[in-house]
């Protein structure tokens, strides 16, 4: 078996994480922190970040503070990562991780859907790796910038329409930069990961026949086999960002689902529709949180959401997403 070499150190290195207040982006700062980085969060929500910051000064490791930052406000991005470059003396990592998840089908979601979905995840990529790279070609050890895609972003998935082509242009803008960066000794990893157990169903906005489209969401996104230990998800990133890896795809499923698709796409395509039959039809535009759903509209299979979904449900309230 081939053994590969130890990962070269990145302690005392300063390190962003965008959407890091919950889920994988508070995991991948945990990772950060137990390598002994610098490590600064960015969100929306003062209170949510609070709350993350305790859990990981809890934890342990290096430093850890917080700054409230909306990625879609390019303006934003660019003064917070200055201010963070100048607090720190530079930066030397950067993990573009924020986003938002709608589930349901595309007519339910309309267009505004996709506005939504390109502006938080696309343009909060993008935001964040322009603002970044400049301070990242300065590091003296060569900066890594990670962009958080998906399989979703290799793979059309049905009632997830909006955030597959938001999470297909950050794979591309990965790629691209990779290749453009390189000259300057910055490094960009596209990270692909499948389905997690993060607790996202929480947060996770849903349309269309919302009980229904929750109800199947929450299950497979908590289902062993399916889906995978987020805190060993963010472990193998953090990893693969360290060994300045151009790209990484998690679970088995997702590569099994990726390279099928490139191999045999036109079959791929099929067997995806076939799968989208037996998806919920119709229901309301718009969307409502996932929260939402569970508390007031009786999602239905609670039983077998209970059963698939419970490890998702511990998540939730492990990685800060209540």
């Amino acid at each position: 078996m081939r053994v590969l070499p130890a990962a070269p150190s990145i302690e005392g290195l300063t390190a962003v994480v965008t959407g890091g207040s919950r889920g994988l982006g508070l995991l991948m700062a945990r990772q950060l922190l137990r390598r002994r980085c610098d490590v600064v969060l960015l969100a929306r929500d003062e209170a949510e970040l609070g709350r993350a910051v305790g859990k990981l000064r809890q934890w342990g490791g290096g430093t850890v503070r917080a700054v409230v930052c909306d990625v879609r406000d390019r303006a934003a991005v660019q003064d917070r990562l200055a201010e963070i470059a100048g607090d720190h003396n530079g930066l030397d990592i950067v993990i573009a991780n924020a986003g938002i998840i709608q589930v349901g089908p595309a007519d339910a979601l309309g267009s505004e859907g996709f506005e939504e979905a390109m502006d938080s995840v696309f343009n909060g990529a993008l935001n964040t790796a322009l603002a970044a790279l400049p301070h990242l070609r300065r590091s003296p050890v060569g900066g890594r910038l990670a962009l958080v895609g998906s399989v979703g972003g290799l793979l059309a998935v049905p009632h997830l329409l909006p955030y597959s082509c938001a999470k297909s242009a950050v794979a591309a803008l990965a790629e691209g930069l990779h290749a453009e960066e390189a000259p300057h000794g910055v490094t960009v990893t596209a990270v692909h990961p499948g389905l997690m157990r993060t607790g996202s169903h929480v947060h996770a906005l849903f349309g269309g026949d919302r009980r229904r489209e929750y109800a199947w969401f929450s299950a497979l996104a908590g289902a062993p086999g399916l889906s995978m230990n987020a805190e060993r998800a963010a472990e193998r990133i953090v990893t693969a960002l360290q060994r300045r890896r151009p790209r990484i795809v998690l679970t088995p499923a997702a590569r099994l689902g990726a390279t099928a698709h490139g191999l045999a796409p036109v079959t791929t395509t099929r067997l995806v529709s076939a799968v989208a039959r037996v998806l919920p039809r119709n229901g309301a535009r718009g969307t409502v949180e996932g929260s939402t759903v569970a508390a007031g509209e009786k999602p239905p299979a609670r039983r077998l959401r209970g059963v698939l979904g419970a490890l998702n449900e511990r998540a939730a309230d492990r990685f800060n997403q209540r």
